[in-house]
């Protein structure tokens, strides 16, 4: 009986002896970092309590720690962040293989949801919605007035939910009402694929997620079936997603064997990933385009080819991020801290991290403005290399410290750029032009069987003089000597705006490209036979051969304006 008795006060003796040794173990193999963690936590949680139980005003706590989680994380680098419960779905959305939708592509014009492209065998062109329509209601709230997140919060919905939606359409004086019964719909991320000449393909990459690189490969596919002998990667805009997706595209064009990338981090031990030496285009001539946009995992495919030697990077000097994020779920409502854990390198072994300063995020985010105005955007002279220098498989000169510096720099061209120009394009009349053309103009620009055909329709129909008399229409006072050093930039921004909304991005970026510097130095690159580098000194000995090469190498053609065309921002659901 007496034994029963002393048995809880010996297990209550022995559980607080072994605290009292795991504290001081904790303590002294740990530099006190346990205390001072549980110091800190508790601190934070003391102030809350005091706000709570003390504080003048009612307050919202919940509030108040989801606005307190982003400040905190400010303090540490400027790519750690949280995301709320209410955005994490979105967030995964963009970089998931497919949604749940109505299958639109909208954009939100004078305050009215206008459907740009119908996606094809979706749900709204099941029922016959027609690109070009307006979304005035649905199920009887009016879209009116809302922006594109709100409009989207209407759309997107339950796999198998229906919506009704009021539709206004072009020459129709009624409202016409469509149930839609929301479905699968694809996110693309490889939006552009074609043969850009006989010769040489040209694949587009928007972003990395879970398709991509499968996009690519059937990508690959086609343009091998039509002849492809050289290819063209385009990254520009690109502003990344997942790390495996871009080693996974690295590894169908590097020999077996070669570094890809590598990470690195406090508590993450040094990882390698190599090719596997099984990719079907590792002898394919290759040239990718990347520019300050270019971001992450863009880097790390750029980086990956760049060190290894196995194509050239043309553009202008990338975004410059090297951290790596891994997502970690608060379980209790869903929201997520996206936490800087590593640093990636490129084979070389550099970090094109740029340099940050921890708590100054408005700096960091302010950094390509600095770019540009100390002329880096224009003269590559501009661009300080002050990291570390590193060299390629072949033994060329890379940077580390702030993004990829591309083989062949490619600047912008500002020699068109008016102010009169400028206006019409920030006050968005070139896009109301051109939608209010396409508009009355669909059927017609839908018919024709390619691109360039639309192209000289539209050179035809005399659209500079017709935007001036819009453009005076809506306060903006005509300059033409303006108008007429501004002809190309404006041509190209309004052609293009109409061929996106009339027919696809692939017809827009194809339209773009007939111009475009950094692609037709490509294909330049590509003709002449030297998108593989070469090692120091064993450049070719012929005079002509060499100045020929160095005229090359100099990417003297300008690039097209900050303000043309090029990012079109429209919605999906």
């Amino acid at each position: 009986m007496n034994k029963h008795r002393v048995t809880p006060l010996l297990m209550a003796i022995s559980m607080v002896v072994g605290v009292i040794i795991g504290t001081f173990y904790a303590s002294h193999y740990s530099g006190n970092r346990l205390n001072i963690i549980n110091t800190g936590s508790n601190k934070l949680n003391y102030l809350l309590q005091l706000i709570d139980n003390n504080y003048v005003d009612t307050v919202d706590m919940a509030s108040l720690v989801e606005d307190a989680i982003p400040q905190i994380l400010m303090e540490l680098d400027p790519h750690s962040t949280y995301i709320s419960a209410n955005n994490a779905q979105e967030a995964a959305e963009k970089l998931k293989g497919s949604f749940s939708g109505i299958g639109i592509q909208f954009t939100m014009e004078k305050d009215t949801v206008n459907v740009m492209s119908v996606i094809h065998s979706g749900p709204a062109e099941k029922v016959g919605i027609l690109a070009g329509d307006r979304i005035i209601t649905a199920d009887k709230t009016s879209l009116v007035g809302m922006d594109s997140n709100e409009v989207m919060k209407h759309l997107k919905g339950e796999k198998g939910s229906r919506v009704k939606l009021g539709i206004k359409r072009h020459g129709s004086k009624d409202i016409l009402y469509f149930t839609v019964k929301r479905g699968d719909i694809p996110v693309v991320s490889v939006d552009a694929s074609y043969m850009i000449n006989d010769k040489t393909g040209y694949i587009r990459v928007k972003d990395f997620g879970e398709q991509t690189y499968a996009e690519m490969l059937v990508a690959l596919a086609d343009l091998n079936m039509k002849g492809m002998k050289n290819l063209i990667i385009d990254l520009r805009g690109n502003q990344g997603g997942y790390m495996h997706i871009a080693i996974q595209m690295a590894n169908e064009f590097l020999h077996k064997n070669q570094l890809v990338v590598y990470t690195q981090g406090r508590k993450s031990p040094r990882e390698e990933f190599r090719s596997d030496g099984r990719g079907t285009f590792q002898h394919l001539p290759l040239v990718v385009l990347v520019d300050e946009i270019s971001a992450s995992a863009s880097e790390i495919f750029a980086g990956a080819i760049q060190d290894n030697d196995r194509g050239t990077i043309i553009g202008r000097r990338s975004f410059g991020k090297g951290l790596v994020q891994q997502p970690m779920e608060f379980r209790s409502d869903g929201s997520v801290v996206r936490l800087t854990i590593a640093r990636y390198y490129t084979p070389s072994g550099r970090c094109i991290q740029k340099p940050y300063e921890k708590g100054k995020g408005e700096d960091y985010d302010n950094e390509l403005i600095a770019r540009y105005e100390r002329g880096e955007f224009f003269y590559q002279d501009s661009i300080h290399q002050d990291g570390e220098k590193y060299y390629t498989n072949l033994g060329r000169v890379v940077y580390g410290g702030g993004g990829i510096m591309p083989d062949i720099f490619i600047p912008v061209d500002t020699s068109a750029m008016t102010s009169y120009y400028k206006e019409a394009a920030y006050t968005g009349l070139i896009r109301q032009f051109a939608f209010a053309y396409t508009d009355e103009n669909r059927q017609r620009l839908s018919s024709f069987t390619d691109v360039k055909a639309v192209e000289k329709f539209l050179r035809k129909e005399n659209l500079l003089e017709r935007f001036a008399r819009f453009g005076e229409e809506h306060d903006l006072k005509r300059r033409n000597l303006m108008l007429l050093k501004s002809k190309t930039l404006f041509e190209e921004n309004i052609f293009g705006s109409i061929i996106y909304n009339a027919r696809d991005i692939q017809d827009y970026l194809q339209f773009l490209n007939e111009e475009d510097p950094a692609v037709l130095k490509a294909i330049e690159v590509l003709r002449e036979g030297l998108s593989y580098p070469k090692a120091p000194g064993s450049e070719e000995t012929n005079p002509s051969d060499k100045g020929k090469k160095e005229a090359m190498l100099k990417g003297s053609l300008p690039q097209h304006s900050l303000l043309s065309v090029h990012h079109v921002y429209t919605a999906t659901t």
